[in-house]
């Protein structure tokens, strides 16, 4: 092994992006993951191994089907005989083994494992009545019927959801009565003890389930905030170490341009060091900005409209700044971007366009921030631009990242507009 492969291997930082990787991957979620994402990936996650426990229980009790129509006596008992019994029972498991291909998609597992949960209870209910003697309220298996309650409650915490397992008892008392069964005292106090049950298995998982799902989210929450609070730290360090440091030292190039223009007496020399020196005073202009966008602190509409006044002062070019709508706080990587957008319009017109007028707009829209730079200069053909020039390729990479739209209309002679448009989050 390589000495730089060795290390790289080594290296904790790649372990986590690899952890991390294979975590996402296997959860089908991209880098940019929001909290409601992993708290909705977290909630289908929970469903899916639900579910197929699910499964398995079905197992279990297709196994016990298959035995009450294999013993005569069981199956003389249910008066389950002949080939409809076999029938439904091969129909049970098919949509049983249907139901566990499908688990793990999003929408249709949840479904599916509805309808077939419905089902699952439909054909205990025939269980539970289908005997004359011995069934309804009086049957063995009306236990089950708790079981189907708290599978429904685990499945789908909602109070309607578990609907059709809790109309199973009052269903099972009608059929009593419509098959000319006694109900007796015993049997109404066994149908109020089995409503209290599941009556508190209700309460207590949707209770649960909802608590677990809220707790969840706060975590997440919680990890999205200490993860923003690190950036923010780590913005803040940044800052003090490039004022202090890179801020300082051009400060002290602009006091000795002063001092050595103050001491220089050729017109040539003294134009160098004065074009040092506004070099300089842009440069740490530029840091400035950069700092305030670093500790949040930048303010666009201001920050866009002095650079437009700025630069038309530096370069003797007509530059209006127009402002609409009503301002709103941006992130700032979409500050950013609209701001460096700015600069390579500006900078292009004056450099390749020789325009004698240029109109910037900047229009707060309801769910959008557009942005618009407009010269009257030579214009150029968008689709020819000269290799090496990477203006327009990193304006739109820049669009691209935030889920924003570039558009660059422009012919010869007929001067050039570039349209930014960026969504808005509230």
């Amino acid at each position: 092994m390589e000495p730089a492969l060795a290390l790289e291997d080594d290296n904790p930082d790649s372990h986590r992006r690899a952890r991390v990787r294979a975590v996402l991957e296997r959860r089908k979620l991209t880098d940019n993951i929001s909290a409601e994402q992993a708290a909705a990936s977290w909630e289908q996650d929970r469903f899916v191994a639900r579910a197929r426990a699910l499964f398995y229980a079905r197992l279990c009790f297709l196994t016990l089907g298959l035995a009450i129509l294999a013993v005569p006596a069981w199956s003389r008992y249910f008066n389950f005989q002949g080939n409809f019994a076999f029938a439904g029972y091969f129909a049970m498991l098919l949509y049983s083994v249907a139901n566990f291909t499908v688990i793990d998609h999003p929408k249709a597992g949840r479904w599916v494992t509805y309808i077939t949960l419905c089902f699952d209870l439909l054909i205990v209910v025939v269980l539970i009545n289908k005997p004359q003697v011995g069934g309804g309220l009086q049957s063995p298996l009306l236990g089950t019927q708790l079981l189907f309650t708290t599978l429904f409650a685990i499945l789908f915490p909602k109070p309607i959801a578990i609907l059709p397992s809790m109309l199973a008892l009052p269903i099972t008392a009608r059929l009593d009565l419509l098959l000319n069964r006694e109900v007796t005292a015993v049997e109404v106090l066994t149908l109020l003890w089995y409503s209290a049950l599941n009556f508190t298995i209700v309460y207590a998982l949707v209770y649960l389930s909802e608590r677990e799902a809220a707790s969840h989210r706060e975590v997440v929450e919680l990890q999205g905030d200490l993860k923003e609070l690190a950036v923010v730290e780590e913005r803040s360090r940044l800052a003090r170490e490039i004022h202090d440091g890179l801020g300082a030292s051009l400060s002290s190039m602009i006091i000795q341009a002063e001092y050595i223009l103050g001491m220089a007496r050729d017109d040539s020399l003294r134009s160098e060091i004065q074009e040092l020196k506004n070099t300089a005073e842009e440069s740490i202009e530029e840091l400035r900005r950069n700092l305030q966008m670093m500790r949040e602190d930048f303010e666009l509409t201001q920050g866009l409209e002095d650079y437009v006044k700025t630069f038309g002062l530096r370069t003797q070019v007509d530059l209006r700044f127009e402002r609409t709508g009503l301002a709103r706080k941006l992130s700032p990587d979409a500050q950013l971007a609209l701001f460096r957008i700015l600069q390579e319009c500006l900078s292009n017109a004056v450099k390749h366009a020789q325009p004698r007028q240029v109109q910037v707009k900047l229009d707060y829209e309801l769910d959008k921030v557009h942005l618009s730079v407009r010269d009257d200069g030579k214009g150029f053909e968008p689709k020819q631009t000269p290799r090496g020039h990477y203006g327009l390729l990193n304006m739109r990479e820049r669009a691209m990242k935030l889920g924003g739209t570039l558009i660059v209309d422009s012919a010869p002679g007929n001067g050039t507009r570039v349209s930014f448009s960026l969504p808005s989050s509230p």
